[in-house]
């Protein structure tokens, strides 16, 4: 062991969307090519291998079901080598899903809305009640998707202001019952991003939205179908499809903001 050896590596092992892979084991490899450090990464993702001296190491980073990846770490005298964030891949790279119809499982899937409040916090809802499909194609930039929401069914967690939203000056469930959302125009950005541009209806009000969408793969589910996961973000004017209902708490800052952040979290089944 070297004279100096209180050297350490430090570092995160996450997904591409920044889960950490708890399972996954880190190996120190000297320039002489022998191991010197090995530790397994903590429920966060984090790991720290120490007792190495100054030098430069390969640290080889490896989980199940994941490919394996090689970085380069410098450890200086009374400074560690931090690497931040090691992103595996899945092992195989991306698999697209296949062309179909694939129908939105409502039970694994979660549409919710975030605004801020009085200007410093923010208020989350969710809708409950909803269905939806997408349909695949070859090329997938022909793709399409459909959704209808069923605006009662907004839930902030205070049946109080669940009534306000639900009234006219907000989604006025009783004139206009659903929301819907058509999707045609799929643009790729790589095999694992995209945007898909579409129209929002809401309240007899059509807008154009685009939706962020990040896939996140496709597998077997243990009932014998195949499943795939996707999300997608958007920020909507809610102005725009009028709900223009505020109170003003200071000059400048309003009770609610306008504009809505939307997330999806969407897994689909695909039809047999």
């Amino acid at each position: 062991m070297p004279a100096d050896s209180n050297g350490v590596v430090t570092g995160s092992v996450v997904t591409k969307d920044g889960w950490p892979i708890p399972h996954a084991v880190v190996t120190v490899i000297d320039a002489a090519g022998g191991q010197v450090g090995r530790s397994g990464v903590g429920p966060d993702g984090r790991f720290m291998v120490n007792g190495l001296g100054p030098g430069t190491y390969t640290v080889i980073t490896t989980a199940a079901g994941h490919a394996p990846q090689a970085r380069t770490g410098v450890v200086r005298s009374g400074r560690p080598a931090q690497l931040g964030a090691l992103v595996l891949s899945v092992a195989g790279g991306t698999v697209l899903p296949a062309p179909g119809l694939w129908r939105i499982d409502p039970v694994h899937t979660t549409i919710g809305a975030t605004a801020v409040h009085l200007g410093f916090s923010k208020i989350h809802g969710r809708f409950t009640e909803f269905a939806g499909t997408i349909e695949l194609t070859d090329p997938l930039e022909r793709s399409s998707a459909e959704l209808v929401i069923e605006a009662r069914s907004i839930d902030t967690g205070n049946d109080m202001r669940d009534g306000h939203l639900r009234s006219p000056d907000f989604l006025d469930v009783e004139c206009h019952p659903q929301i819907r959302y058509v999707g045609r125009g799929l643009t790729l950005h790589g095999l694992d991003r995209g945007v898909l541009d579409g129209d929002l209806t809401m309240k007899e009000v059509t807008r154009p939205v685009r939706l962020d969408i990040s896939y996140l793969g496709a597998g077997a589910d243990p009932w014998g179908g195949t499943r795939a996961g996707f999300t997608a973000t958007t920020r909507l004017d809610r102005d725009e499809f009028g709900m223009i209902w505020n109170q003003s708490v200071l000059a400048g800052v309003f009770a609610v903001g306008r504009t809505l952040l939307v997330e999806l979290d969407v897994q689909v089944i695909r039809e047999s």
